[in-house]
């Protein structure tokens, strides 16, 4: 086939074709995912599962996603709720107020870990990265 014989028609159907793979192995990597985040899964589901979708890779994503679509969308969700509070639990424990640092700053000079003049500029500079 030459270049001359490539209709509009058969660009259309390979890029539709290839559209479809790059959709499918997305599908196929979300529904791997799913399948070893899920804890209702046994070790040996999680292995016929796999099995089945690398012997029927478009068959077996696609009976996963009739049989387990419904709880993949509820293990997403809840995955995401814990990733967000575990990043608002770290946005809370790295972040401090300017009178935890004075408080932190006045507790090394009176144990004489930092002299007077470091402690002004150590409390200069907490200051001025809150204001």
């Amino acid at each position: 086939m030459t270049l001359a014989e490539i209709s509009s028609g058969d660009v259309f159907l390979s890029i539709l074709w290839f559209c479809g793979l790059f959709l499918w192995i997305a599908i196929a990597v979300s529904v791997f995912f799913d399948i070893f985040r899920s804890h209702d899964l046994s070790g040996w589901g999680k292995a016929g599962w796999v099995v089945l979708i690398f012997i029927l890779p478009l068959l077996g994503v696609l009976i996963y996603l009739i049989v387990r679509g419904g709880s993949m969308h509820e293990r997403a969700v809840q995955q995401a709720q814990q990733n967000d509070e575990a990043f608002k639990d770290y946005v809370r424990s790295a972040s401090s107020s300017p009178a935890d640092d004075l408080h932190k700053l006045a507790d090394l000079k009176d144990r004489g870990v930092i002299s007077d003049e470091e402690f002004n500029r150590l409390k200069t500079k907490a200051m001025a990265e809150h204001a």
